[in-house]
């Protein structure tokens, strides 16, 4: 008797173990025949590096719509500069100098607009929550105001 008690406590030991330090790669499903649990892949995401959202095609001219500019910078200032310097410099969320470089339009649009499921299936997304430990929160910004953003991004990485 003694020896299943100690067989079961290393079988729970070792399923403990085993379920804490797996990857989180995989999502847990329970059949409703068997009421068990099983490990169901996670669907790989393509990384085309336009980021995961609504935005698949964006046109950005040579030169800057100082309009649409002008428009992002007041949006900007509103909603997102709480987190976010127009420098290097990290507050709550990463500065943005450069993001225009570094990022796709298509990327900037889709995290400004999806943010929650961009940290879910993106994997720079993803990289950037695991960096600054903080969700970036949903603004409700739509296309017209995320392209108004991207417009003022670009021309605050041209003047720097």
């Amino acid at each position: 008797m003694k020896s299943i008690k100690s067989a079961a406590l290393l079988f729970l030991a070792a399923l403990v173990f085993y379920s804490c330090s797996s990857d989180n790669t995989a999502t847990t499903e329970t059949t409703p025949e068997s009421g068990l649990a099983h490990q169901a892949p996670a669907a790989p995401v393509e990384d085309d590096g336009k980021g995961i959202g609504p935005i698949t095609s964006v046109e950005v001219g040579a030169d800057i719509d100082q309009a649409l500019a002008a428009e992002g910078k007041s949006i900007f200032e509103g909603k997102c500069s709480a987190c976010h310097q127009l420098s290097d410099q990290k507050i709550v969320g990463p500065g943005l100098l450069g993001v225009t470089e570094k990022r796709k339009p298509e990327w900037i649009m889709n995290m400004i607009i999806n943010p929650e499921e961009m940290t879910k299936k993106d994997p720079a997304a993803k990289k950037l929550l695991a960096e600054h430990l903080t969700q970036m929160t949903n603004q409700n910004i739509n296309e017209t105001d995320a392209r108004a953003l991207l417009e003022f991004l670009r021309q605050n990485d041209t003047n720097s």
